[in-house]
């Protein structure tokens, strides 16, 4: 089974294989109230609203195609992504949209074209 696999809006089917990423990192995000922060006593109030995940992704050295088919299937507004998440070591679906995109480029010769890496980070909904 693939690492990350963008799935149709009823969650139940594939819609998208995805080259699995050279590296991906897993985080959980904090989402406090408006009356978050310290008081004159010094004491944190976190008042969390609740949480959210955020997964960086990246793949390194890929093709122009490559890259062309991980930026179009990660190009909607939202998906729904399949993944192990960490903490609760299951696979799961939630809805994302994605941050800033960026694809540097290593070589671009005639017979040679290659990007250093896509990379971007994609943001629970």
């Amino acid at each position: 089974m693939a690492m990350l696999e963008i799935m149709s809006s009823d969650k139940k089917t594939v819609k998208t294989a995805v080259k699995d990423p050279s590296a991906m990192t897993w985080g959980l995000k904090d989402v406090s109230g408006s009356n978050a922060g310290r008081t004159t006593d010094t004491i944190m109030h976190k008042d969390r609203r609740g949480q959210k995940v955020t997964l960086s992704l990246a793949w390194n050295g890929p093709t122009p195609a490559e890259a062309s088919a991980i930026l179009q299937a990660f190009n909607p507004e939202y998906i729904f992504l399949r993944y192990t998440d960490p903490l609760t070591n299951t696979k799961t679906t939630k809805e994302f949209y994605v941050g800033d995109r960026s694809a540097p480029v290593k070589v671009w010769q005639s017979n040679n074209k290659l990007y250093e890496t896509v990379s971007f980070e994609v943001i629970e909904r």
